[in-house]
């Protein structure tokens, strides 16, 4: 990783208004990007770039195609000065799915971590300081660069890394609960499509019924399984969890449903705090039998729900004021491993 410069500054060394920054995008020094072709056969040595514009064949299968995936993982400032990023293998393997399933060449782990470390420290001064509940963003984005004019896998593809500074996405924590629209009139993904990898055209596919949904003053739009409209499967962009009566942690166990590394972080979570963990059909009358519902994502950590509109029902889920004791426990230890002031007896965290 010669060409990518290393520890750019202090942590936390940009001017920027850390406890005010927000979930959006912001201008950092640049990203990493690599390249492979069926040429050579292997990925390109990584690169620094600065300049955030990306130049493209005009025939790229990427932009014909839809042939592009991409991941979302945190690094966090630790309490010692340090950083650390939060699972990365796992995003890799999940990155490595998606590519399997659309025909591209994946980056191997050790190429993925190392990219994702490089960018961090290319990029230190952007890393929010510890205690500022911010975190550096960073987005993996794997596509064909190659040009193809039939329907085939392109001959190159191109990795890049950006990041941009985050604050929480709620202030101060996971915020109230929200009010989720289920979606009756779209279908977030097909039975044996894609709705399982993490590929670009799923979210495109949401733009309209999440606009829609966001237009009528729901924040999350939940959508049920397309086959039988009877299942919860997943919100747009998260994760459905909930809590059982009995103290059963319940997540869906519908194949379309892409599967979130915050969701299994928070399994190990609550079997360890002694609930039951069940993935499996939820029919969405089960609301009613709930005593805490959330989505679940990297952006977020947990959002709570207390209500979820379905036509003409309502069905209210536990606290409609606050968040529910369960989840406000998972959400505590999941960021207190984040960000280093709980122990890390999992071997989440990889140093940078």
């Amino acid at each position: 990783l010669s060409d990518v410069p290393t520890n750019v500054g202090e942590v936390g060394a940009a001017e920027l208004d850390w406890p005010n920054l927000g979930f959006q995008y912001r201008e950092t020094r640049g990203h990493v990007k690599m390249v492979w072709s069926e040429e050579t056969g292997e990925w390109s040595e990584p690169e620094f770039v600065n300049d955030p514009y990306v130049t493209m064949h005009i025939g790229a299968t990427a932009l014909h195609y839809g042939q592009a995936a991409f991941e979302g993982l945190k690094a966090f400032a630790q309490p010692g000065g340090g950083v650390s990023l939060f699972r990365p293998q796992e995003n890799a393997a999940r990155l490595r799915r998606s590519c399997e399933r659309i025909r591209m060449q994946p980056p191997s782990e050790e190429q993925f971590v190392e990219a994702c470390q490089a960018v961090v420290r290319a990029n230190m001064d952007y890393v929010p300081p510890y205690g500022s509940g911010g975190a550096l963003y960073l987005r993996p984005l794997l596509f064909g660069s190659g040009p193809r004019i039939g329907l085939q896998p392109a001959g190159e593809f191109t990795f890049l890394l950006m990041c941009t500074p985050v604050g929480d996405y709620y202030k101060g924590g996971m915020g109230s609960p929200v009010t989720a629209l289920v979606m009756n009139d779209y279908d977030r993904a097909a039975p044996k499509g894609v709705g399982h990898v993490k590929v670009a055209g799923n979210y495109a596919a949401d733009m309209l019924p999440n606009t829609k949904a966001k237009e009528d003053g729901y924040p999350v739009a939940l959508y049920l399984d397309a086959e039988t409209r009877t299942l919860i499967e997943e919100f747009s962009t998260s994760n459905f969890i909930g809590i059982t009566k009995d103290n059963a942690f319940i997540t869906p166990a519908s194949p379309t449903v892409l599967p979130s590394i915050t969701n299994k972080s928070l399994q190990q979570l609550a079997a360890d705090m002694g609930l039951k963990v069940e993935k499996r059909d939820i029919p969405i009358e089960e609301l009613n039998d709930l005593t805490e519902a959330a989505a679940c994502g990297t952006a977020v950590v947990i959002t709570p729900v207390s209500k979820v509109v379905h036509g003409d029902t309502t069905y209210e889920v536990g606290s409609q004021t606050d968040p529910g004791p369960v989840m406000t426990e998972l959400y505590s230890r999941m960021r207190g491993i984040q960000s280093g002031d709980v122990k890390d007896d999992y071997g989440w965290t990889v140093p940078v």
